[in-house]
C-alpha cells in the first residue's frame, strides 16, 4: 500500500476529489496547510499599505490505496489540481507498512 499526499490550491480541492472519486478512491483526508515553495510567498496592497505573506495557504490531501492503483490516482490528482502557473503543489507517495480499521481491527487492504 500506499500513502499519496498532495499539497495544492484550496480552490482544487473540489476537482481533485471529484477525480479521486472517478477512480474509486473511497476515502481521503483533507486538512489546511500554509507554506512556500520557489515564489516564496508574495505581496499584497491593503488600503494602501503594502505588505509580505511569507506563507501561502495550501490544501493537504491524504490517501491511501493499493500499490498497483498508486501511479493512476497521482496523476489523477496531478491533472485536477494544475493550472499552470506558480504554486500548483506538489504530490508524493511513500510506502504504508501496517493499517488497521480503529472500529473492526481489520488490518492490510481490508482496512483501506
Amino acid at each position: 500500500m500506499k500513502l499519496i499526499t498532495a499539497i495544492v490550491k484550496p480552490f482544487k480541492l473540489d476537482d481533485v476529489k471529484s477525480a479521486l472519486q472517478a477512480v474509486g478512491v473511497h476515502g481521503l483526508t483533507v486538512s489546511e496547510a500554509s507554506g512556500y515553495g520557489r515564489q516564496h510567498g508574495h505581496t499584497e496592497v491593503y488600503r494602501g499599505a503594502e505588505y509580505r505573506i511569507d506563507l501561502v495557504p495550501k490544501v493537504r490531501i491524504e490517501v491511501v490505496v493499493e500499490d498497483e492503483d498508486a501511479d493512476l490516482v497521482v496523476e489523477e490528482i496531478v491533472r485536477a489540481a494544475r493550472t499552470g502557473k506558480i504554486g500548483d503543489g506538489k504530490v508524493w507517495a511513500v510506502p504504508v507498512e501496517t493499517i488497521v480499521r480503529v472500529r473492526t481491527g481489520e488490518r492490510g487492504p481490508d482496512a483501506v
